[in-house]
Parts: structure tokens; C-alpha cells; sequence
């Protein structure tokens, strides 16, 4: 069973998610030989606070 971790900011809609979700488990099931029911999606929304690049604070940017 695969599982699919996303982190990323927060701001997506519920229509962005759903077709990230779509479109992921199509690639997994066509790649992996798995299928869509074993496919697990997590979305982690994590806000600019939590999120650092270059040394410095995502929110700070």
C-alpha cells in the first residue's frame, strides 16, 4: 500500500487537493502496478512559520 506524503503551504483549494489526489493516484496505479484503493494521499498544509529555505523563515520572505 503506498502512501503518499505532500507538505506544502497552506492555500490550496478543496478543487486543487482533489485534482493533485486524481492525478497522483492515476501516476502510482500506471508506474507502480498498484491500485487507486491502496493509494493513500496525506496532505500537510504547513504554514510559512514552520517553513525555512535559504536560512531564513518562509514568512520572513
Amino acid at each position: 500500500m503506498p502512501i503518499v506524503r505532500i507538505e506544502m503551504w497552506p492555500g490550496r483549494s478543496h478543487a486543487q487537493k482533489a485534482e493533485l489526489a486524481r492525478v497522483i493516484t492515476d501516476a502510482m496505479v500506471n508506474i507502480t502496478q498498484t491500485t487507486p484503493d491502496s493509494t493513500i494521499i496525506v496532505f500537510e498544509d504547513i504554514p510559512k512559520d514552520n517553513w525555512a529555505q535559504n536560512g531564513m523563515l518562509a514568512s520572513d520572505k
